[in-house]
This record gives structure tokens, sequence and C-alpha cells, in this order.
């Protein structure tokens, strides 16, 4: 089962990767500061597979290099469509936070323009709006109408539908400001010193940055692919199961636990439930045999969706599950809870 599931959505990346990068090539020669998605293959890091039928793919901009974090914090809010509110709406979330023009040492002339700027400050809300209608443009020009619609959003959230020879995938572009140099205060990670990850590869992992996605309104949402990617590649160095653990949880997440097109748990749930379980359980021993290795993450994913709390791995007080639909988490629960009863693989 795992190894169809593989083929099936290594296909489908390679089809919508090949569609994107089309798509993204003809929106950066309308407007150098979005890049075109690369083409690297399945591992592609501009692509994450949240389920089968659901993909993020960030898109990077450019022209915006020499980052360095604000030393005085002073948060401002905007509508959905850039305008500057003269009160706060509420505080900053846990995984977001400011970007102003002059934080980098180097920007294009386009950054400072009304259409994304505001008195010095980066609105996502006005780079998404800009994006969206060169997306719109981008699959006329590029002759792509019948395998990419723009779905309806009650935000300014790009999604489209990308037509593949198998199904129908959704796709959710995020203009993405690379930062490959810094590691961000907000991210106090390790919190102490485990086994798991050694500090060397902890360094290794800082060294390579982070990304801030334009997904919300007015503040740019923290993101770790390439740590997370690093992580997930340098698993089982010591010959332990972690990774096949993994995998056969999604396959039993997807086919069972929490199946659907728009599932509340993704596979980004599961790598966060993974990291934590290999923190807690850091020896090679506790991964040499499978079934017991296998229950005690099936046990963690079980007590984070019961309580409906799953801490984000690189920044402290932030929980992943804190907007999903409380229903759909209590009825996945049930059925974990039902599997760790009789814990048999039947995926019928």
């Amino acid at each position: 089962q795992v190894e169809q599931r593989h083929y099936l959505v290594s296909k489908a990346v390679e089809e919508v990767q090949k569609i994107i990068q089309q798509l993204t090539t003809e929106i950066s020669c309308k407007a150098t500061r979005f890049q075109a998605i690369s083409n690297s293959g399945i591992h592609n890091e501009n692509i994450k597979v949240l389920a089968p039928s659901q993909f993020l793919i960030t898109v990077p901009l450019r022209g915006l290099t020499g980052y360095r974090e604000c030393q005085v914090r002073h948060w401002r809010y905007y509508t959905v469509h850039g305008a500057k509110l003269l009160s706060s709406v509420r505080d900053p979330e846990e995984l977001h936070q400011w970007l102003e023009v002059e934080q980098f040492s180097k920007s294009l002339q386009q950054w400072h323009e009304t259409d994304v700027n505001i008195e010095g400050d980066l609105v996502p809300a006005k780079v998404l709006i800009v994006f969206r209608e060169l997306v719109e443009k981008s699959i006329i020009s590029c002759n792509l109408s019948s395998k990419v619609t723009v779905l309806e959003s009650f935000s300014s959230v790009v999604r489209v539908a990308v037509e593949t020879s198998e199904s129908q995938v959704e796709v959710e572009l995020v203009p993405a400001v690379e930062i490959p140099t810094c590691w961000p205060k907000k991210a106090q990670w390790p919190r102490c010193l485990k086994r798991w990850p050694s500090q060397e590869k902890v360094q290794c992992i800082k060294s390579l940055g982070f990304d801030l996605l334009a997904r919300s309104n007015y503040h740019w949402q923290l993101c770790f692919s390439r740590a997370e990617h690093i992580l997930m590649e340098g698993l089982d160095e010591d010959g332990g199961c972690r990774m096949k653990c993994f995998r056969v949880m999604r396959q039993m997440k997807e086919d069972v636990w929490c199946a659907g097109n728009k599932p509340v748990v993704t596979a980004y749930h599961l790598q966060t439930v993974l990291f934590w379980t290999c923190e807690k359980y850091p020896r090679t021993k506790d991964w040499r045999c499978f079934p017991e290795a296998f229950l005690r993450l099936v046990q963690k994913l079980h007590k984070c969706v019961s309580q409906h709390f799953l801490k984000h791995y690189f920044v402290k007080n932030t929980n992943l599950l804190k907007y999903a639909n409380t229903s759909d988490l209590d009825l996945v629960a049930g059925k974990l809870a039902v599997f760790l009863e009789n814990p048999v693989f039947c995926l019928d």
C-alpha cells in the first residue's frame, strides 16, 4: 500500500510540478518580483504534499537580500485588501512576524511601490492580490485553462485546481521570502540538550535559515521547510525504522483514520508528531522493533488529536491544531482509540 501510494503521489507531483513551473515562469516574465519554482523532481523543496490531492507550493520572491531582524517590536494591522487599520485587531499569531523593506540591505525598487508596500511595511495581503491577478492572467496566456482553475477563496489566499492524468489536485500557491542566512529569534530551538538531533545537526539546520510565507493579511508566516527536509532526510542514519513508521502511519491516516481530500490531520501534522517522538526516544534501540516504535508514534498522535493540541516543533507555545474543527478531531481520535485497543493492520 505504501509503495502504491508513493508511485501515485510521485506521478502527481511530477505532473503538477511541470504545470506550475510553466505557470510561474510566465508569471516571472510578467513580474520579476516572482520567481519560477525549480524543477527538481519528487524532492522539490517548493512542494509540500499535505495529502495525495492537496499540495502546498511556495513561489520564491526575488529582490530582497541581506535580511536582519527588527530590534523594535511594533505591530501594525491591515485589511484583507492591504488598507491600514487605525487600531490593532488582535495580538499577532505565534507563527507570524512583521516584515519591513528596510530589514533588507538590498531590495528591488518594485518592493517600495504601493501595490505591496504601506509606509515601508511589506503587506502579505497586498502581495497576494498582485500575485492572484498574475496567476489569472498567466493561466490564459500560457493556454493552461484546461488544466488549471483558480478556486474561490474567502481571503486573498491563492488556491488552484490542477488536473492530472489520474485526478484533480488542489494546490495552494504561496509567495515566499526566503531567508537562507539566519534563524529567527522566535524559534528558540532546541529547547534543551537532547541526543536527537545532535548538536552538529542542529547547527547545520539553523544555518539553512527559514522562509516567510504570504498566507495572511498583515503578518508573514514562519516556515521551516529546509530544516524539516534535513531532519527527515537523516532520520535513520543509525539503522532505525523511524521513516518506515512514518510512512505506514501516513498510509493508515489517509486510508482509515482521516481520509478525504481536505483532512483535518495532514502529513505535515504527522511529521511534527514524528519529530517529538524522536526527541523523546532518541536511542537507536528504541527504533529497532517496528511494532513497538509504530505504536508509540500512534499513541502520541492519539494524545495530540484527543487534546486538540499539537505543539509546533520549532516555535514554542504554538498549537498546530488551534483552528482545526474539533468535531473532526474527535472523530479521528475515536478511530485511533479503536486501533490502539486492537492494533490490526487492516486497510479494507
